[in-house]
């Protein structure tokens, strides 16, 4: 079970947080690549049908375009890396001048928190999103996101290292023809 949790980072920003069983290396390597970043949309707003316009790799000061929908509504957004530390945390600003934060910290486990951020303290129409609730429709968006994340990783860890009980493996071993030829 993923759990997101609740980051209270002031009054006009929305932010969780979820433990993903990968480096944060890993993590960061599909953040700082915009075409990766429908892989991982809880909104289900980015499409991936439409390429995106960027470098493959972000920095700061880097634009990248991605092509959306919502409502049935196509259109394309255009944001601005406004802060990168390689492996650690990438920030852009939307067109409506919101920013989207990631942060990313390595634990002791090898796992990494995840936490995700938007702060429309500098959105143009923020009372547009006061308005119209875009808070909670952030909130969900935002936890969707993460639970996706956290899934992907596991599901890559159980592939690598698939989980394992104890009967198989010593069935398998009292029937192996080594042990029967030593024997």
């Amino acid at each position: 079970m993923v759990t997101v949790v609740d980051v209270d980072a002031g009054p006009r920003t929305v932010a969780r947080r979820v433990e993903v069983a990968a480096p944060a290396a890993e993590v960061f390597a599909i953040l700082a690549n915009p075409r990766q970043h429908h892989e991982l949309d809880g909104s289900g707003s980015i499409r991936d049908d439409v390429p995106v316009l960027g470098p493959e790799r972000l920095s700061v000061g880097d634009t990248f375009t991605v092509a959306l929908q919502q409502s049935g509504i196509p259109y394309q957004a255009t944001s601005t890396v406004t802060s990168f530390e390689d492996g650690r945390v990438i920030e852009w600003a939307d067109s409506y001048g919101r920013k989207w934060r990631w942060e990313l910290t390595d634990t002791p486990a090898g796992t990494t928190e995840v936490t995700v951020s938007m702060d429309d303290s500098c959105a143009v129409t923020p009372l547009f999103d006061q308005l119209f609730g875009d808070d909670d429709r952030y909130a969900s968006a935002i936890t969707k996101t993460l639970r996706k994340l956290a899934h992907r990783f596991a599901l890559d860890a159980d592939a690598i290292f698939p989980p394992r009980t104890l009967s198989p493996l010593c069935h398998a071993r009292w029937h192996s023809p080594n042990l029967k030829a030593a024997g």
